[in-house]
């Protein structure tokens, strides 16, 4: 990893600060996939020593990549490359689809799973009757361990009847039961992790979050899918490809 510290190396002749130049240079290492996820980071004081900068270039670089998500520091253990999944918008997979395909080995924490009424956001989002049995199931999302979302899942009952049942995944479940859905709707907004979510995530109170909200549909146009997304919004990328 030294080795390649003298590419990171700011020109001195250059107008652009120099924390700037190394947050850049860094910044490109890390997005190529130099380092991996997870992966850390050289120390301000290797970083100072190896590229001759003072320890203060060397702290403002890494706390700026910091505040924009590409480093996470961990109190007392160092700096990391912070694990990010990239998924795009116009396509319909599910989570653990888009961790495998991106290298990162998926996993998942129940933490309920029970069956009660339709709730009246859930009777209006599935398109349900009065009194529809619902079963829904919350747990936490992980990629290499790291955890990425709070999950909760609302399906009609009559497609999902036991919420005990053993899955590898909810979408396997709903293929193998001909129940795959065709297309779905998702929003996002920026939202503030709650004192529970932010002691299950590890985050701050308050500290900022992606919900995402789906509702899938089958091919006969039923809904079979409404999911609330807690998400990790240092963890998330999101990519849209926009065409005139």
């Amino acid at each position: 990893m030294q080795a390649s510290l003298p590419d990171l190396k700011p020109d001195g002749d250059n107008s652009t600060p120099l924390y700037l130049q190394l947050a850049n240079k860094l910044a490109t290492h890390i997005r190529s996939g130099y380092w991996q996820p997870d992966q850390t980071l050289p120390s301000e004081r290797l970083l100072a020593q190896n590229l001759q900068l003072s320890r203060v270039t060397a702290r403002k670089a890494l706390l700026s990549l910091c505040e924009i998500g590409l480093l996470t520091r961990k109190h007392g253990s160092g700096t990391y490359i912070t694990p990010k999944l990239e998924q795009a918008l116009s396509r319909l997979t599910n989570f653990s689809e888009e961790l495998r395909q991106r290298g990162f080995t998926p996993g998942s924490q129940w933490l309920s799973r029970d069956t009660g009424v339709a709730s009246t956001e859930e009777i209006l989002s599935l398109g349900l009757s009065p009194y529809s049995m619902v079963t829904r199931l919350k747990r936490l999302r992980t990629a290499d361990s790291v955890v990425m979302a709070i999950e909760s899942t609302t399906i009609p009952s009559v497609y999902f009847p036991d919420p005990q049942v053993e899955i590898d995944g909810l979408y396997d479940y709903l293929d193998l039961n001909q129940l795959a859905p065709s297309r779905a709707l998702q929003r996002i907004r920026a939202v503030n992790a709650s004192a529970e979510q932010a002691r299950i995530t590890g985050l701050k109170t308050d500290a900022p979050m992606l919900l995402i909200t789906r509702i899938a549909y089958l091919p006969s146009g039923a809904a079979v899918e409404l999911t609330h997304s807690y998400c990790r919004s240092d963890y998330y990328d999101f990519v849209v490809e926009l065409k005139r």
